[in-house]
């Protein structure tokens, strides 16, 4: 295939990537984003497969933020886009936007990747990788700059984590979408009935391990904004492994 910038994949959501309201889960939804931009880094030459054998490294993700107009149901096809913009020094800034059947923009992304050498588990830097875009885009999915979230400042402890088997993906490590499922068992089967996610930031700050256990802890002291926050701190040395914040609307009728 043809080395492109802007690339696309078709997905159809199916009865494996909803919750118990029907809708795809924020967590398969950000599986699929993992997938669409690991396929259009091996269109350009730097799949995981690629950049494992020829340099040693991987991107990880380091940031995202994801607003949802309307989340897909069971049965729906959708189309996810995705492109990169033009390097820095270390990191790859990547968007997405998910449309519908009619081509409506249902979900728009932002996400901002590192490269991390898989022996040494240290960031490199990203001319470490031969990478020429076909083109250089500059448009946005969301206008903006992806900035580290604020610390929440009256946390609460909602529940202890331990990652097992399940949690971790071919870099030994939680993926990235297991910290969304994390997020969102922090609020109960009612609220999940009674209100949805109108955008959700991940920073995630360090690694985690199996056989590490994570304390979930929330801040409800911004709720008369409709904003929650989410930090996940490691247990074994009180290390923050990630920092979350949530905007969640009621939902109609």
């Amino acid at each position: 295939m043809e080395p492109v910038t802007r690339f696309q994949k078709d997905y159809h959501i199916d009865l494996r990537d909803v919750d118990f309201k029907k809708e795809l889960k924020l967590s398969t939804l950000f599986g699929f984003f993992q997938d669409v931009a690991n396929l259009a880094s091996d269109n350009l030459g730097v799949g995981f497969e690629a950049l494992d054998k020829n340099y040693g490294v991987a991107f990880v993700l380091m940031r995202i933020r994801v607003e949802v107009i309307r989340i897909p149901k069971l049965d729906e096809e959708i189309e996810i886009e995705t492109w990169p913009l033009e390097p820095g020094k270390l990191e790859f800034e990547r968007d997405f936007i998910v449309k519908d059947k009619d081509g409506n923009i249902i979900v728009r992304a932002t996400s901002v990747w590192v490269l991390m050498d898989l022996r040494k588990r240290r960031l490199k830097r990203s001319d470490s990788i031969d990478l020429v875009y076909p083109e250089i885009i500059t448009e946005r999915a969301i206008e903006g700059s992806l900035d580290k979230l604020r610390a929440g400042e009256n946390l609460e402890t909602t529940y202890h984590k331990t990652i097992g088997y399940s949690d971790i993906d071919f870099n030994g490590h939680l993926n990235n979408s297991r910290y969304v499922d994390y997020i969102m068992d922090c609020f109960s089967v009612e609220q999940h009935r009674n209100y949805r996610i109108h955008t959700i930031e991940v920073n995630y700050l360090n690694e985690a391990l199996p056989g590490d256990t994570i304390i979930l802890k929330k801040d409800l002291s911004n709720l008369n904004d409709n904003t929650v926050i989410v930090e996940g701190i490691r247990s074994e040395n009180e290390k923050m492994v990630f920092r979350s914040q949530v905007k969640i609307i009621k939902k109609q009728g």
